[in-house]
């Protein structure tokens, strides 16, 4: 079975979550009124905070598409999956035109030698500038660096909320075929029958937890075939290597995860029974296999510390309240976020650096929710001393 790999990027609200939700619906892979962005804080802010998986069919084609998020606090989150893909449906609002974010996820796709595919949205509107909103991405893309091959991109004409797309702004349209058809005509198949039958690599580009079976990676096959209860290698950027036996398999399917026996190159798959797999690794079948490039991922900005709340109002919100609480909790945010770096240190506080303001928020309010109650500090920014030029 052929297969492409997409993820969609844009500035915070232009419609790429709802984009995405359409292609699932009209291709059967879920049913109306259910939405990618899944967490409590993500449908109450109307915003994507967590990478996502999903796929559709169209025309016996296997489509993998990563919802991303679209504020630079979340790069993390972008980054780490623009390695994993080959092109990206660049979404913009048809009124706004390109937006900082839609400046700071492209420029992390150009930079990766990917080819957009445009998606002008939201030209319903009445105040929609589709041709000034057009001249502004080419703009863009000449100001990030664009070369010839991605200057010469391919435009689509959408209006998300109602699942219609079309290719030139007079044709008649009721469906989102047009932009499915031209993915598969401008995006590569993801694998080569040659690729399939190298020995195994694959590379996680992101992370899951789950109760039950623990630490799940998220990665590309990039070579081979995986099964379940193979025995693999994991080595390090470095060189360093373990080993390691896999447990359970998936293969997404619409938004949800379906447990398969094996998997071939190009598909993203999702892996279980590897506790200490992180962002990046190789997993491969052999020792002497090269590791993939590394995955190198923004350093955080900001800093703040995490204490015991000692106020004369303790104890009346959370019901857990301890230093031992609060830092297995931080352990467990470990896990999967991985912009995040925690120092445990020795003191009576846990110093934690992030992304930025926004980033530290989406984790507070969590943490508030789950009965959490503590202390934090006021932001420190962290500067970066760069080396004097010779």
């Amino acid at each position: 079975m052929e297969i492409r790999n997409i993820a969609i990027i844009a500035h915070v609200d232009h419609g790429k979550t709802t984009l995405t939700d359409r292609l699932m619906q009209q291709t059967g892979m879920t049913q109306a009124g259910v939405s990618m962005d899944s967490n409590a804080l993500e449908l109450e802010r109307g915003i994507t905070i967590y990478s996502k998986n999903t796929s559709v069919m169209h025309k016996g084609v296997k489509i993998n598409i990563v919802d991303t998020p679209g504020h630079a606090d979340f790069g993390s989150e972008v980054e780490r999956v623009l390695r994993s893909i080959d092109s990206v449906l660049l979404v913009v609002d048809a009124q706004e035109g390109p937006m900082p974010q839609t400046k700071f996820v492209l420029k992390k796709s150009l930079e990766l030698g990917l080819k957009p595919i445009v998606v002008i949205n939201k030209i319903d509107k009445p105040a929609a500038r589709v041709e000034w909103t057009l001249e502004k991405i080419y703009e863009l893309f000449l100001d990030l660096g664009a070369n010839d091959e991605q200057l010469d991109f391919t435009t689509v004409y959408a209006i998300a909320r109602q699942g219609i797309a079309k290719r030139n702004m007079a044709d008649i349209s009721d469906n989102l075929n047009p932009l499915l058809d031209v993915i598969l005509e401008r995006v590569k198949p993801a694998s080569s029958t040659e690729e399939a039958e190298l020995p195994l690599r694959i590379q996680p580009f992101n992370l899951a937890y789950d109760n039950f079976i623990g630490r799940l990676a998220i990665g590309r096959i990039y070579e081979g075939t995986v099964k379940q209860a193979d025995s693999v290698i994991i080595k390090k950027p470095s060189g360093e290597t373990r080993i390691g036996k896999i447990s359970k398999l998936f293969t997404f399917e619409g938004i949800s995860r379906k447990e398969v026996k094996q998997a071939v190159a190009g598909d993203i798959v999702m892996i279980a029974g590897l506790p200490d797999i992180d962002i990046g690794e190789t997993i491969c079948k052999t020792a002497d296999q090269e590791t993939l490039p590394a995955i190198l991922v923004d350093q955080p900005t900001i800093s703040l510390n995490f204490l015991v709340n000692n106020s004369p109002f303790a104890g009346r919100e959370g019901k857990y309240v301890t230093s031992r609480q609060i830092k297995e909790r931080l352990q467990k945010e470990l896990e999967v976020n991985v912009g995040l770096k925690i120092d445990f240190g020795d003191g009576d506080y846990y110093k934690v650096y992030g992304r930025g303001e926004l980033h530290i928020a989406i984790l507070l309010e969590n943490m508030r929710r789950e009965g959490f109650e503590l202390q934090v500090s006021q932001p420190t920014v962290i500067i970066k001393e760069e080396p004097a030029p010779d």
